[in-house]
């Protein structure tokens, strides 16, 4: 019954988008945050997925409860979601893992983890009846060296067209309860410059240019929960043969700040697409 109301729910958001699937799609920036949040922000990332050619998913996730330095693949070999199941892609984590530069999740810290658990029903939906393989890594609070390093062993990947990306995150989280919260008066109301801060944010990882967006992070501190996949990303981007444009083409608040007593978290939908105007 859930599974069945959880399918219908998506389907609706899916098709609410009115857009249109393109093979060109090769990566996606989505939230993760419960659906009733940002089930239908996410679905203008997940809409655009043509499945046809893709055999694979590298799925890239912040940790929330787990400190490590490092990034970290799952011990599973398969994860279950109530729209099917989903198998890990055991050759290519072996692959991985034989560079001796990830560690090993435990199978609590996977299970507890949301990031990637809420991007894996739209995966399964958008894959249903296909044969594809995840590759689940979870990562750490990296340095901006590290951020590099794995984004420069991972680019090799971006040119298989098989293989698709999609990395987790919110955008900033606002209120006293995150210790967030920094305001522009000149924008007015509070969401508003929350808005402004957020879109500097994205403005900038569309440039695909990684150093700037650690130099947006380090000015203003913006409580991006995803700003380490989203550097990996770029970072891959930046060293793969293939030219993949990021493009956001959503943007939501969970509420409307207006005061300094409330609180409120954003989401973002982007698109990382294949720009055809400048293969080699």
């Amino acid at each position: 019954m859930l599974a069945r109301k959880l399918d219908e729910e998506l389907d609706e958001w899916l098709r609410a988008t009115g857009l249109v699937k393109s093979a060109l799609v090769r990566g996606v920036i989505a939230p993760h945050a419960g659906y009733s949040y940002s089930g239908r922000c996410a679905a203008f990332a997940f809409a655009n997925i043509d499945p046809e050619h893709v055999s694979r998913v590298f799925l890239l996730g912040p940790s929330h409860h787990y400190y490590t330095p490092k990034c970290a693949l799952s011990r599973a070999t398969v994860y279950k979601t109530p729209l099917g199941e989903l198998p890990i892609d055991l050759e290519v984590n072996e692959e991985l893992k034989a560079t001796g530069k990830f560690e090993l999740m435990d199978l609590h810290v996977d299970e507890a983890e949301h990031s990637m658990e809420m991007h894996l029903p739209y995966l399964a939906k958008v894959f249903h009846g296909r044969p594809v393989k995840i590759v689940p890594i979870l990562v750490g609070a990296l340095s901006t060296e590290n951020e590099a390093i794995y984004g420069y062993m991972l680019a090799k990947y971006v040119d298989d067209p098989k293989n698709f990306f999609s990395v987790s995150s919110d955008f900033c989280h606002w209120g006293s309860r995150f210790n967030y919260c920094y305001y522009d008066k000149k924008y007015g109301a509070i969401y508003k410059s929350i808005e402004a801060l957020d879109r500097m944010g994205m403005d900038i990882i569309e440039t695909g240019d990684a150093d700037a967006f650690k130099q947006y992070l380090l000015e203003y501190d913006n409580t991006i929960c995803g700003r380490h996949p989203i550097s990996v990303f770029l970072h891959m981007l930046r060293n793969c043969s293939t030219k993949v444009k990021i493009s956001f083409i959503r943007y939501e608040q969970s509420s409307q700040c207006k005061s300094m007593r409330d609180s409120s978290v954003s989401y973002a939908s982007a698109t990382g697409k294949v720009d055809e105007s400048i293969q080699s």
